[in-house]
């Protein structure tokens, strides 16, 4: 099955926002997620809406959530270049605060918390659905321990990959491979 995922390259970005999160990511982000057309998405610490613009490709809503202005006027510049900003709401505010707010939803991204990860994990967890999917994505290794130790703690089973990319630069002579920072995805579905 192919699915597209947007080019690295097409995004908006600004040097006060991190990202996007890179396509080779976000594509094994959305396998994890297992999105369908019904499914409402929390993401928190959206960035550069990298992820946001792919969930609100294939979800019913997305929720986006970042404390920072800079990221949620850039995620906004980017939903609204692919037109998808009428299927996201854009909340700038500490991603705890927000998800206190949020009823209904059945997928939830972390990809930044703002030091509040166990808070957020735990609210977002005990809020999803039977079923219901949360991804936590991190460059950091101890974000990655902490989720896998918060989500036991919760009853969760979760799975751990790190990711590994490199991309080849063509040069005269040949193929040059520039490794990216590695990144751990941590997910559990709700039992």
């Amino acid at each position: 099955m192919y699915f597209e995922i947007t080019p690295d390259d097409e995004f908006i970005k600004t040097k006060k926002v991190p990202g996007p999160t890179k396509e080779e990511i976000r594509a094994l982000v959305i396998s994890k997620v297992r999105l369908t057309d019904e499914d409402v998405v929390v993401d928190v610490g959206c960035g550069t809406g990298g992820l946001t613009l792919e969930f609100a490709k294939r979800a019913k809503k997305v929720y986006s959530i970042d404390m920072n202005p800079d990221a949620i006027s850039t995620t906004r510049q980017n939903l609204e270049k692919f037109g998808l900003q009428n299927k996201v709401e854009l909340i700038e505010d500490e991603g705890l605060k927000a998800l206190d707010e949020i009823e209904d939803f059945t997928k939830l991204m972390i990809g930044g918390s703002g030091g509040n990860l166990d808070n957020i994990i735990e609210t977002g967890y005990l809020k999803l659905p039977v079923g219901g999917r949360i991804i936590i994505t991190s460059i950091v290794l101890e974000t990655a321990t902490d989720s896998v130790h918060m989500l036991k703690e919760l009853g969760a089973d979760p799975e751990v990959v790190n990711i590994n990319v490199s991309r080849g630069t063509v040069l005269e002579r040949g193929v040059m491979m520039k490794a990216l920072n590695p990144i751990t995805i941590v997910s559990a579905k709700k039992i």
